[in-house]
């Protein structure tokens, strides 16, 4: 089973006072939807239950609370937290807990699943499983939305936190994934910029031939619903003027909505000097499974957890209605 990464381990620095547009606006499209009832593996600590309560009174989840029941209820007695008002399911420890939320979601019971105070890996390692977990026909991946004060918009990075070194095959996954989620997001056609270090296709570097290869996927429909131009250099991918400058002609460079990454490594660096930085706020979704999952961490703002569930919710919402418009053909 392959170690899955937490991608928040690291407090990112205080946030300046600058604006931050893009949260705010996230958590308002949920204002007229139904809360969204989140099965939420392992809250044991002060973060993680009042990362989920903090939610459930901002009416974007109905928490299902899955964890050993007594540990659960004196962390809420002790950061004075009143869960009285939500299910609480008993599971004697963290793999336990995993696995008895992973089950209920699968029951139908819960449209989305919440990282408590557990491992990634542990949670990850269940909704994995080929009997019992979330599977689809899609590889998972991980999306971080960050809020940059200085971008006008949302700006998903993936995958940072799940797939190390991906190949064609699964970057095919990766970038289908994250534009299926700026679709819910209310982007129609959403800008994907696919990152190298060079903007030329050159056989040394591996990564700018799966680039032409994505783009040339989409040309003909094999990835769909977004407007895709690789290899871009970060410097040409997020600004108009660089990229003209190299005299590159571009519908995405200057004005991405996805970067897609070439591996891990790179993710991970990138959203972690934006968040150290550019004072960037990293809501973080796993996309690719039955149901969205949300990674919330003690590093978060509470701007961040909160932009988290936003998307789950919209996610949740946008499943809805695929699935009336199926039924209805």
């Amino acid at each position: 089973m392959k170690k899955y990464q937490d991608p928040t381990e690291i407090a990112p620095p205080q946030k300046s006072s600058r604006e931050y547009r893009v949260y705010p606006a996230l958590i308002e499209r949920c204002a007229e939807l139904e809360p969204v009832t989140t099965a939420v593996a392992h809250p044991c600590d002060e973060s993680s239950l009042t990362a989920a309560l903090e939610a459930a009174e901002a009416d974007l989840i109905r928490p299902i609370l899955v964890g050993p029941e007594a540990k659960v209820r004196a962390v809420a007695g002790q950061f004075g937290l009143d869960i009285r008002p939500y299910r609480l399911v008993d599971a004697p420890h963290s793999h336990a807990s995993a696995a008895k939320a992973v089950e209920i979601v699968r029951s139908g019971e819960a449209e989305a699943l919440m990282k408590g105070s557990l491992h990634t890996d542990e949670l990850m390692a269940e909704v994995v499983r080929k009997d019992t977990g979330l599977r689809t026909e899609r590889r998972i991946s991980h999306v971080f939305i960050m809020d940059v004060p200085t971008y006008p918009k949302p700006l998903a990075v993936t995958d940072a936190a799940i797939n190390i070194f991906p190949d064609l095959e699964t970057k095919v996954d990766i970038v289908q994934n994250a534009i299926d989620m700026a679709h819910a997001l209310g982007r129609e056609r959403p800008k994907v910029a696919i990152l190298s270090a060079v903007e030329t296709v050159t056989p040394k570097i591996p990564s700018t031939i799966d680039a032409a290869a994505l783009c040339k996927m989409a040309e003909r429909g094999q990835i769909t619903g977004a407007l895709l131009d690789g290899p871009l250099a970060f410097d040409n991918a997020i600004s108009k003027e660089a990229a003209q400058i190299k005299g590159i002609r571009s519908e995405v460079a200057g004005d991405p909505d996805i970067l897609l990454v070439p591996d891990l490594e790179a993710g991970n660096m990138l959203a972690k000097q934006l968040s150290f930085l550019a004072n960037a706020d990293a809501a973080g979704i796993v996309l690719g499974a039955r149901v969205p999952i949300i990674l919330t961490s003690r590093a978060d703002t509470v701007r961040a957890r909160m932009a988290s569930c936003a998307v789950a919710v919209l996610l949740a919402h946008a499943r809805r209605q695929q699935a009336a418009a199926l039924a209805a053909e």
